[in-house]
């Protein structure tokens, strides 16, 4: 113990030093002039928390110098910078105003589960499970850094509904298609060709003449594009081809007529360069009673419409550039797909006829 008793002085002297754990510098204080054996133990207590303590904060970082390194850290990786940016903005905006200043190493999976409830108890299933994901990332990265020893993050199961996506059925977008193209609607090409061919906002930005081939009725989907990547490969990285409608060969002819040597296929508009194209589809609904979808559930609306009409859910994936079945089961289920002709095996069943009361029969309209 560092205590000494100092005969000239008459007072006791208290000292601690510890080296730091990765550049071995020593850390060393003192204490002077103290009256009594008592008080020195209990300041030399009080020195070796406060060197520990000294020593920790210059290894384990706190919450938001952690944030910076981690984000610093993959910008130079292969994640796209949209992800980074969403990425971002969801840790800053949930966890800063619960764990500022606090030290890496004193969030334990009690605060997880706390920050998760108080903050985000009323968010959706889906946003909750983005929000883990995120949080198991960057403390995954404070492991690897030697930072911590262990990931707090807790195992968590989300039940992420599978509600079924808001989209047109073909009368309504017989409708949408119609009031555009008779109000002569600037949107009106870019429903077009995303009802037509499912393509997402991104990839019918980047869309250009090059990949069109008006022969053999194809479109080559293999670029995307965002605000913040700019152009870059599709959601999947995989490139696709998706066929053309006969009904929407004459809309493309004349945009390339129109297009006055541009590279790209629909017309650029200052409110799409500014991301407003789902406020705007919204707004023209409305304006025509129509529901209000957003721009995403176009290509949803694509997909549903094909799968009503019996083309085969594995075309629709691949020209869609889907992967997981789930998603397309949600489809599937919007359109009956799923559950069509389930009862045919009871068409020729034999029964001595279903009939309530004194009604015999009734045709399929209900009609007596």
């Amino acid at each position: 113990m560092g205590i000494k008793y100092n005969e000239i002085t008459k007072f006791y002297e208290v000292s601690y030093s510890k080296r730091h754990p990765i550049t071995g510098m020593p850390y060393p204080v003192r204490r002077k002039n103290i009256k009594s054996m008592a008080e020195a133990k209990r300041i030399y207590n009080d020195i070796v928390v406060l060197v520990n303590e000294k020593l920790r904060r210059t290894v384990v970082p706190t919450w938001e110098a952690l944030l910076d390194r981690y984000f610093l850290n993959i910008s130079t990786s292969n994640i796209m910078q949209m992800t980074i940016y969403n990425r971002e903005k969801v840790l800053r905006r949930h966890t800063l105003p619960f764990w500022e200043g606090r030290l890496v190493s004193d969030i334990k999976t009690e605060d997880i589960y706390k920050l998760l409830n108080e903050r985000l108890g009323q968010n959706a299933e889906a946003h909750r499970k983005y929000f883990i994901k995120c949080i198991k990332s960057i403390f995954q990265y404070a492991v690897g850094e030697g930072i911590l020893n262990r990931n707090p993050t807790p195992l968590m199961k989300f039940r992420v509904s599978d509600k079924i996506k808001s989209v047109l059925n073909e009368e309504q977008i017989v409708v949408l298609l119609g009031k555009a193209q008779e109000q002569e609607w600037h949107w009106y090409p870019h429903y077009a060709v995303g009802l037509y061919t499912g393509l997402r906002n991104g990839e019918l930005y980047a869309l250009t003449w090059d990949k069109v081939n008006f022969e053999q009725r194809q479109i080559l989907v293999n670029c995307s594009w965002s605000s913040k990547d700019g152009y870059k490969s599709t959601k999947s990285g995989d490139d696709r081809i998706v066929e053309i409608p006969k009904p929407l060969i004459p809309l493309l002819l004349e945009l390339k007529m129109k297009s006055d040597g541009s590279d790209f296929v629909l017309p650029r508009l200052s409110k799409w360069d500014k991301g407003e194209q789902a406020r705007e589809l919204r707004f023209f609904l409305k304006s025509i009673g129509l529901p209000e979808i957003r721009f995403h559930d176009l290509r949803a609306s694509w997909a549903t419409l094909l799968l009503g009409k019996g083309v085969a859910a594995s075309k629709v994936m691949s020209m869609g550039g889907w992967k997981d079945m789930d998603t397309m089961m949600v489809y599937m289920r919007k359109a009956g797909t799923s559950i069509k002709d389930a009862t045919s095996c009871l068409d020729d069943m034999k029964t001595h006829g279903i009939r309530y009361g004194t009604i015999h029969k009734f045709n399929i309209k209900g009609e007596f």
